[in-house]
């Protein structure tokens, strides 16, 4: 249920989310610290969406440390350590405990391969690779609580972007995600049929993503109106009346709209706003989330020859 999140500065100034066509520039890094809050009172049993007293409303809060590093003007570096919290709300009287902890630490390198004029804009063509790992031992077969799917995942992306000179663009990006294996605290689990093992395969994955966005005021603010689509490649479903597990076959449809704004009289400040639900899906959440963020940015070799300087 987490997706990486991100934001800062366009242009000259410019860093990023894994997933974007923006590339920061060589020997800028940029830092992100954002706050999200989830929350979601029903869910997919398989292709049924159905409410549960027993756990009512599940509260998912996270809170996102984030940066993203220039090595060359065409490649940059990602590296990110979300702390996820979660809870039932009132009347759920405390039947469950929630579950919270550091999640999966992340790291991502993206590749421009393409930027030229076409036509009455900028068309740009990039690839990302990424892998993330559980950072601490969590209970992923904790379900709706679990705070990851315990398992590794490797992905790899394809990013294409036209850009019009009037600042609106469209973006398009396809990846697939090849997820490993988790440890359960049970050795029998059914997953249409009977495994004897602790061990779960978590199922891999196809996401689908198109952007419609516009800079305003000199690319100060920019708007982005998203739709966010994954789909499992196997999987069962949830069992009438019994948990989620890590090897359900998710499917999930998301909107959503974000807001940054960069300032232009404080160098390397920006923030961040955006809202996002899911609208349809197959064995999970109809989870709704709003998030708020903060980013600074800065030049390293800049500051190493200010701080010679003082000294």
């Amino acid at each position: 249920m987490l997706a990486l999140v991100g934001f800062c500065l366009p242009n000259s100034l410019s860093a990023q989310t894994p997933s974007d066509a923006l590339m920061m520039r060589s020997k800028n890094v940029c830092v992100l610290f954002s706050y999200d809050m989830g929350t979601f009172d029903r869910y997919w049993e398989g292709s049924y969406l159905r409410s549960n007293q027993t756990v009512a409303t599940v509260d998912r809060n996270t809170i996102m440390p984030m940066a993203a590093i220039g090595i060359l003007d065409d490649l940059n570096f990602y590296i990110s350590l979300p702390y996820v919290s979660t809870e039932s709300s009132e009347p759920n009287g405390g039947k469950f405990t929630g579950a919270r902890g550091f999640q999966d630490i992340g790291f991502a390198v993206k590749y421009r391969a393409i930027q030229t004029a076409l036509g009455r804009g900028k068309l740009t063509a990039l690839a990302t690779a990424g892998f993330s790992t559980p950072f601490t031992n969590y209970l992923s077969d904790y379900r709706p609580y679990s705070i990851g799917s315990g398992a590794p995942e490797f992905s790899l992306r394809g990013i294409g972007q036209y850009q019009w000179n009037n600042g609106f663009y469209v973006r398009a990006a396809l990846a697939h995600l090849w997820r490993g294996y988790t440890e359960a605290e049970r050795d029998y689990y059914y997953n249409n049929g009977s495994y004897y093992t602790a061990w779960m395969d978590v199922p891999n994955a196809w996401t689908y993503e198109g952007i419609l966005g516009k800079w305003f005021f000199n690319t100060s603010l920019k708007l982005e109106l998203s739709y966010f689509s994954l789909n499992s490649t196997s999987g069962d479903d949830i069992r009438a009346y019994n948990a989620a597990q890590p090897t359900n076959k998710v499917e999930s449809d998301r909107i959503g709209l974000s807001a940054q704004y960069f300032f232009k009289s404080i160098k390397g400040l920006g923030v961040v706003a955006y809202h996002n639900r899911v609208v349809d899906g197959r064995n999970t959440p109809k989870l709704s989330n709003t998030g708020f963020g903060i980013t600074y940015q800065f030049n390293v070799i800049k500051k190493q020859t200010d701080e010679k300087d003082a000294q």
